[in-house]
């Protein structure tokens, strides 16, 4: 009998060590790190133990975090989220001896946006899909990988590229949000998979890209989904065993239905019964959080509406509570302390997910806790973290929607300029924003704030005809025309200097020194002590600022563009820079226009460091000689020029001309063009990505769409378009002038 429940025993042991396993690949074969190796040591101080102790990561230990600055704890390094590191090794008088010390090859294609968490001598990243990697942060070799094994058919729901932008530790174990909306712990030891929750309705079209925080035991996780039509919420989970805490919707539910937290009941106030309630509302809190140990307050940045246009989102009006707001909560229970409301009406995919910080800053000569906002509306915001309460606001970008905010109502004064709620208006900031989801930095020794900045112009054209469609990108947006407008203007000349790195004043409310970019995309940011501030961007350019003037003291081409945040770390007596680089987002699907191979890579640099480059591995593609013009009338090519905007332009392009991220489907294959149908229609790539459109299009809509192709990869172009493709490199328009 004995034997037999013995037996029972160890066979549920395997049973559940195998279950908690299930949803992810791992592998630890190559276990290379110094600190990991040694863990099989023993003896008296054995640095397995000493390596186990590291990892027990905890609240204090972050508070506490400048006393351990050779380590990046958490996704902004501390819960203040300056990003701001107190190391000076490399500092203005040596940084033209920094160097390369050693690459990891990540193997994605795929965007990289992960700020790296780094614990004694071990770095911990997550790469597109989802994917986790353990690296050696002394030479850069592989320790472990996870794999979630996010189903390819999942990046449908992506509206920006299938992107993670990093991990949460504590006491030992790792937390990964997944694009298919999990919540997974891992053993940091070795990557082990302890336990996973699904957060969301994965019949809908929920997506996890940001990073979780960790706050007093509870892993703080939000999603994306608002484009294509969900309901937004933020909820916190056991982080020992996964179990839901508490859960914050951001807007109401339908007036028939009860709220689920009093605080939704002032947000039923502000959402006429008239509001599209099909659509979720909106309001996902996808990326930015931060937390004031002192007073006790989890702060949350709340995300855009569904569908974009108030006119026909909310026709009654209203403020539409709590889309675009930021939100101070308690993290015990999730009960709301306060909120403040960015851009009231929200109608311009204004988020104001971005990132937020924490910091005590001498105004008019009291010191204030104050969190600090650059969201994408366009006006730098700071408030007062405790009460919420606005103490100033400014514009760091040029902006038409709105002529400033009033102090004494908080709220901005529209212009009118930007109503596009029955016909088209050219919008500064555009909706990708005055500042996206690119991580700004704050140093305490210069009072600056340092913000990759963009300007752009968007037009917004309204969807005369609009329908929600469930599982698809509801904005409210006349596609079709926009992607005509596009590929004419937007398509062929291109911004003047789009992007930027601003060093902000938040006391004076001004502009100090400002980098201007010719890439649409831009980088996270890093501040150091040793008076540098270090930004990647869309060409590829990692460099070093001087914080006080902006001077250029440093600058080294990678592989390929570099948007994510960098961080710092000392190992052996050395300060390392730590970034990853790899095109990717919504910039790197839609804008750029890469002309090599996006090989994603993690980039380490130290001073004297002499490891070489990779090279830069040049674009390849031909057009299918066999490629006839279709056998269809003009206006059906046409018609599949207007559904290949609302339908496929987001991902590979305007004009049908991929910047590089995806297929460039003009130079498809032989054997992709006769597959056409099995692939758009039957989700024979779905295992890539490429799902089915079968319940939007039908086979006629997608064979037009394939005429149109046809015909932008065989088509020569004229004389006038030569033109224009030689001039356009030289050739920029202000986006000023396009928005006045």
């Amino acid at each position: 009998m004995k034997l037999m429940l013995l037996s029972i025993f160890c066979c549920l042991h395997i049973f559940a060590v195998n279950a908690a396993q299930v949803g992810g690949q791992n592998n630890s074969d190559n276990m290379t790190g110094q600190d990991i190796t040694a863990m099989t040591d023993e003896g008296n101080g054995n640095p397995r133990v000493r390596f186990f102790e590291s990892l027990a990561v905890n609240g204090q230990r972050i508070i506490e975090a400048d006393s351990e600055p050779e380590n990046w704890l958490s996704h902004g390094r501390t819960y203040s989220e300056q990003r701001y590191s107190p190391l000076s090794d490399i500092n203005r008088s040596n940084i033209e001896n920094l160097g390369l010390a050693w690459v990891y090859k990540t193997g994605t294609k795929r965007g990289l946006e992960a700020t790296p968490i780094v614990i004694n001598g071990v770095i911990y990243t997550t790469g597109s899909w989802s994917k986790v990697y353990a690296v050696d942060a002394r030479t850069g070799e592989e320790i472990w990988t996870f794999d979630p094994e996010v189903p390819g058919e999942a990046g449908r729901n992506a509206c920006c590229d299938v992107v993670n932008r990093g991990l949460a530790i504590w006491q030992g174990k790792l937390y990964l949000g997944t694009i298919d909306g999990r919540l997974i712990a891992l053993d940091a030891r070795d990557g082990r998979q302890l336990w996973q929750v699904i957060t969301v309705d994965q019949s809908k079209p929920y997506t996890i890209t940001g990073a979780p925080r960790v706050v007093k035991g509870k892993v703080i996780i939000g999603n994306g989904g608002a484009e294509l039509g969900v309901r937004g919420y933020f909820s916190a989970y056991d982080a020992d065993n996964g179990d839901m805490l508490w859960r914050f919707y951001t807007v109401p539910p339908h007036p028939d239905l009860a709220v689920e937290n009093p605080a939704l009941e002032k947000a039923r106030l502000t959402w006429p019964e008239d509001s599209t309630w099909e659509t979720g509302l909106g309001g996902t809190v996808w990326d930015s959080f931060a937390y004031d140990p002192v007073l006790d307050l989890l702060y949350v940045g709340v995300g855009n509406a569904s569908n974009y246009n108030r006119a026909t989102r909310s026709p009654g009006g209203g403020d539409n509570l709590y889309l675009s707001s930021i939100l101070a909560v308690d993290p015990d229970n999730g009960q709301l302390k306060w909120h403040y409301q960015t851009t009231p009406g929200e109608s311009w995919d204004y988020t104001a997910t971005q990132h937020m910080i924490l910091a005590d800053i001498e105004i008019l000569g009291k010191t204030r806790q104050v969190i600090m906002q650059a969201p994408k509306n366009g006006f730098f915001y700071v408030l007062d973290r405790a009460t919420g309460a606005l103490i100033s606001a400014e514009n760091y970008t040029p902006i038409n929607w709105a002529s400033h905010v009033n102090l004494e109502t908080g709220r901005p004064v529209e212009t009118g300029k930007a109503d596009w709620s029955e016909e088209t208006a050219f919008v500064m900031p555009g909706a990708a924003g005055g500042h996206n989801w690119h991580p700004m930095s704050f140093s305490p020794d210069t009072g600056l704030v340092y913000i990759p900045t963009i300007e752009m112009v968007y037009p917004f054209v309204p969807d005369t005809n609009y329908e929600y469609t469930p599982n698809r990108w509801n904005t409210g947006e006349d596609w079709a025309t926009l992607g005509r407008l596009a590929d004419s203007v937007f398509g062929t000349f291109k911004l003047c200097s789009p992007t930027q790195l601003t060093a902000w004043d938040p006391v004076r409310q001004e502009q100090v020194w400002q980098n201007r970019f010719e890439t649409s995309s831009n980088g996270g940011v890093l501040s150091t002590a040793g008076g540098i501030v270090f930004q990647g961007n869309g060409s590829g350019d990692f460099s070093a600022y001087a914080d006080d003037s902006g001077d250029l003291l440093w600058k080294m081409r990678a592989p390929t563009a570099v948007i994510a945040a960098p961080v710092t770390y000392k190992l052996d007596g050395e300060q390392y820079v730590l970034v990853m680089a790899g095109a990717g987002g919504i910039f790197g699907m839609s804008f750029d226009s890469l002309d090599y191979e996006n090989d994603g890579t993690l980039l380490a640099f130290k001073l004297q460091g002499s490891a070489k480059m990779p090279d830069r591995v040049l674009r390849s593609g031909s057009v299918d000689a066999s490629l006839k013009t279709p056998a269809m009338l003009d206006e059906d090519i046409d018609e599949g020029w207007s559904l290949y905007n609302v339908h496929c332009l987001v991902c590979h392009g305007p004009a049908a001309k991929s910047t590089g991220l995806l297929p460039d489907l003009r130079h498809a294959s032989k054997a992709t063009h006769e597959a056409w149908a099995a692939i758009v229609m039957g989700g024979m790539r779905k295992d890539k990505g490429m799902d089915s459109f079968a319940d939007v299009l039908t086979f006629e809509q997608s064979e037009k769409i394939h005429g149109y192709v046809v015909r932008q990869a065989i088509n020569e172009p004229g004389i006038m378009q030569q033109l224009v493709e030689t001039v356009s490199p030289h050739v920029c328009i202000p986006p000023t002038w396009i928005a006045n």
